[in-house]
């Protein structure tokens, strides 16, 4: 029986999600194979979660952040400072992948900043076992070439991958050439091929993903078993920043209601209790929502479940109505899609959202009791300081926290065209954590400001205290009675009033933080005479 490895890689980053690894598109993967090709032994492994992480060197390429990430500090408002490997040793997944004896490796390449941490276990597992290796995911969709032009790739798979591979693995047992297969590149003579892309299988003849049996103990939040659940595929908006496109087109497909209901229904009598749903437009299709939230009531209403939107949901789309109905059906969280609070810079990059439709939604999912964060891009070409500080006073004076990404190129979108050609180098710098595109009027020392103000502000957000209302200065004035952490944020925060200096809590003591502008942040702090925490108190800034 042939034996067919799908890998999900480690990364190397500053930091790493903590719950957002199940690599759900690898066990899409092997179901469709043992479906269709049931005479292929297929394995998933993770060598990415509960693997722990070990502190490695920084890149060359990423010294420049040195003077920003310059130290270890356990303040609430610290950014990062050590860069990690995230993961399984690479050793180590050699000397077990040497064990399962598999006759095709598939790597995962979702990101595309980790590409190298790919092509780097390519090459580890080429030397080591010799068999064929294919790689797929977001990032080959995004530069398919640059992956298959690696000396130790033999394959790479554009789009979605069920369809695609199942063909290939069809000729590769057969022995009849791959010039048929659809989305496969390959080589040949020397040469590199890319087949046309072609239509994934119907989303009603795929199957659901095949986890193991005891996969329910490996992927948790706050102690609860977690998986994924995708509802749709394919994205109809032209986000010009984003590259969903590449992997799943532009045609919006949607299961039915009633098929993902048995999917979860399948998972929870496997033990998993929180189902995060990682669509791309989960609720594009308002009717459809709907109906799933109907069925998904009638089924677990009263059970334990909770339901999560963590990947961002688009705003546009939660009317009142939307938004009882998830949140009667066990939605707890929303993750919403933001990119910014100005209407111009939302045009200018291909997003049909209207912002005043925002606030609106923001204040109906705070009455029902949802906790939100809502996603800005800081940075985006054609932005201006100005616009992001309204965005995040915009964002203060509602009850969501912040969530700030920086604004990064990925190959293959729109708005990379825009730019010089993007080299490899350019292509590892694709990650928020590298603050590396700047422009005339926003520098990477704007960009670091403004996200530790967005820390700053998500602290304050995260204050409890008795009553509606409260005062900054009595809160200041109160903190020694908070925890450590509060007390220390209290401190640090009062000194920047009056210093205007940032504090970073080191082992040593306070230590200033010297690439943050105190003068940048004094711009936003005086446009907040108040603020909404989380849970709709207000925390008044200034009198006027």
């Amino acid at each position: 029986m042939p034996k067919l490895l799908l890998i999900q890689p480690p990364v190397q980053d500053f930091y790493d999600t903590d719950i957002r690894l199940q690599p759900i598109g690898l066990y899409y993967l092997k179901a469709a194979v043992q479906k269709f090709l049931p005479e292929f032994q297929v394995t998933v492994r993770d060598f990415h979660h509960v693997w722990g992480r070990k502190t490695i060197p920084l890149p060359r390429e990423l010294r420049y952040l040195k003077p920003f990430y310059q130290c270890a500090d356990s303040g609430p408002f610290s950014t990062f400072h050590q860069y990690y490997h995230f993961g399984a040793p690479f050793e180590e997944i050699v000397r077990e992948v040497l064990e399962e004896r598999p006759d095709i490796i598939g790597i995962s390449s979702l990101f595309s900043p980790y590409y190298r941490e790919v092509l780097f276990l390519a090459a580890r597992l080429k030397q080591a076992i010799g068999c064929s290796i294919l790689v797929g995911g977001s990032h080959v969709s995004c530069a398919p070439e640059m992956m298959l032009n690696d000396p130790q790739v033999d394959f790479i798979i554009r789009g979605e991958g069920e369809r695609p591979l199942v063909e290939f693995l069809k000729a590769w047992q057969q022995g009849q050439g791959f010039s048929e297969v659809p989305n496969l590149g390959y080589k040949e003579g020397g040469e590199l091929f890319f087949n046309p892309l072609a239509p994934n299988y119907p989303l009603d003849e795929l199957p659901i993903p095949d986890l193991p049996d005891n996969d329910s103990g490996r992927y948790l939040v706050n102690g609860k078993p977690i998986t994924f659940v995708l509802t749709s595929r394919g994205c109809p908006l032209q986000c010009t920043f984003c590259s969903v496109r590449l992997t799943f087109g532009s045609c919006y497909r949607r299961r039915t209601a009633e098929d993902v209901l048995a999917e979860i229904d399948h998972r929870y009598s496997q033990g998993f209790r929180v189902f995060d749903f990682e669509d791309d437009n989960l609720t594009f299709d308002k009717r459809e929502i709907k109906h799933l939230c109907h069925l998904l009531l009638e089924r677990f209403h009263g059970r334990d479940i909770q339901l999560l939107a963590m990947n961002g949901v688009s705003y546009a789309s939660l009317d009142a109505e939307t938004l009882q109905l998830m949140q009667q059906a066990g939605f707890t969280h929303l993750n919403l899609a933001l990119v910014s609070c100005r209407q111009e810079i939302l045009s200018a990059v291909g997003r049909t959202h209207q912002v005043e439709q925002f606030s609106e939604v923001v204040k109906n999912a705070a009455d029902m009791g949802f906790a939100m964060v809502a996603y800005l891009i800081l940075g985006l070409p054609g932005d201006n300081l100005q616009n992001m500080i309204e965005s995040l006073a915009t964002l203060a004076r509602l009850p969501v926290l912040i969530g700030v990404s920086i604004f990064y190129l990925t190959p293959g979108t729109a708005i990379a065209e825009k730019f010089p050609p993007m080299t490899s180098e350019d292509i590892f710098l694709s990650r928020s954590t590298a603050m590396a595109i700047e422009t005339d009027g926003v520098k990477r020392r704007d960009l670091y400001t403004l996200f530790i103000a967005a820390r700053i502000i998500n602290f304050l957000k995260g204050l409890e205290f008795v009553g509606q209302n409260q005062n900054l200065d009595q809160l200041l004035a109160d903190s020694t009675e908070k925890n450590q952490r509060t007390r220390l944020g209290m401190e640090i925060l009062y000194r920047l009033l009056a210093e205007r200096k940032l504090y970073a809590a080191t082992k040593s003591g306070l230590q200033e933080v010297g690439e943050f502008d105190p003068e940048l942040f004094m711009r936003l702090w005086e446009k907040l005479d108040w603020l909404i925490t989380q849970n709709g108190k207000r925390i008044t800034i200034r009198d006027r």
